[in-house]
């Protein structure tokens, strides 16, 4: 069993950055894979970004592509999404994933999931 915990979520102005962390329990971290997801008020959950357990292997969705980054700190059992030049319809709640394979979009193909931390992008 894999426990996942977000934190870094909060409320900032358009154009703001936030950086989430995902912090993971066990001794097996760096064979996760593992995804960013978020899901906005009346939508489906949607993928982000994921990283392969090396961090050689990086997917980015279109609408993130070029904004944010994501890194992994195996050493600390931590992934981390950097959001850079937030837009208002980046405002959902943030969702990490673990153990998908290499590139996994969808959200069914991860095994264990956080709690998820809110982000609000104020215009």
């Amino acid at each position: 069993q894999v426990q996942l915990v977000e934190s870094g979520g909060g409320l900032v102005q358009a154009g703001g950055s936030l950086r989430l962390s995902c912090t993971a329990s066990g001794r097996t971290f760096s064979n996760y894979n593992m995804g960013w997801f978020r899901q906005a008020p009346g939508k489906e959950r949607e993928f982000v970004a994921t990283i392969s357990g090396s961090g050689g292997s990086i997917v980015y969705a279109e609408a993130v592509k070029g904004r944010f980054t994501i890194s992994r700190g195996n050493a600390k059992n931590t992934v981390y999404l950097q959001m850079n030049s937030l837009k208002p319809e980046d405002t959902a709640v943030y969702y990490c994933a673990a153990r998908g394979r290499i590139g996994a979009k969808g959200r069914h193909e991860y095994d264990y999931w956080g709690q998820g931390t809110q982000v609000t992008v104020a215009s």
